[in-house]
């Protein structure tokens, strides 16, 4: 069992937050509205509390904010998150005209470097931000073996990462690490693709695959 701590209580971070909590690990939603998030929740048991407190008790940390705006809310952070883990599962992008991802916040870069940098006592590892949120917590619904990847600088969090993603129903197979931090730059361009492809085939679960 491992103590978690999931920033953010959208769809990502909902459903991240019950899946993890249904294979056993000790969860807490971190939200800067903990009240309403109490009174909403109808998933498995977990805790709820502010994110900095949900970060301070944890040793597993999951990004799930929008990812605008989550180097300025994990730099705040950056005692909490001091020793941890930090899964980073956000995309930087603005917000096109129709609602959909615009350009990259961070061309050139991604918002994992950033928050790798800022926070340099925190070991990032980028995973999961290539899928709709679905897909993450159950990769057999598609028709074909997807694809999740993995970018860090630490092997031994990447490991934990691993096992994690295990959990949520990933096959080790199935699982692609691309190396170093700022392989994660890959990852999330392929979000630049998404609005092409909802347009195209509507709002339903898909992911991404290599093929070799």
């Amino acid at each position: 069992m491992t103590n978690i701590a999931v920033l953010g209580s959208g769809r990502v971070g909902g459903t991240l937050a019950a899946k993890f909590a249904e294979t056993g690990h000790q969860i807490t939603i971190g939200s800067r509205n903990v009240t309403e998030v109490s009174a909403r929740w109808a998933g498995p048991a977990v805790k709820v509390a502010s994110p900095a407190d949900a970060a301070r008790a944890a040793s597993v940390v999951v990004n799930a904010t929008p990812g605008d705006t989550s180097l300025e809310r994990l730099t705040a952070l950056r005692d909490e998150l001091s020793g941890k883990i930090l899964i980073d599962v956000s995309n930087a992008t603005e917000h096109g005209p129709d609602g959909m991802p615009g350009g990259l916040c961070y061309p050139n870069s991604s918002v994992a470097e950033h928050l790798q940098a800022v926070l340099p006592e925190t070991r990032v590892v980028k995973t999961l931000n290539t899928m709709v949120f679905p897909v993450m917590v159950d990769p057999h619904r598609l028709k074909s073996s997807p694809n999740v990847f993995l970018s860090g600088d630490d092997d031994a969090a990447k490991k934990v990462v691993t096992e994690l993603l295990g959990d949520l129903g990933w096959p080790a197979e199935w699982i692609e690490d691309l190396g170093g931090i700022t392989t994660a730059r890959g990852p999330e361009a392929i979000m630049l693709l998404v609005p092409a492809i909802m347009r195209k085939h509507g709002m339903v679960p898909f992911a991404f695959r290599v093929v070799l």
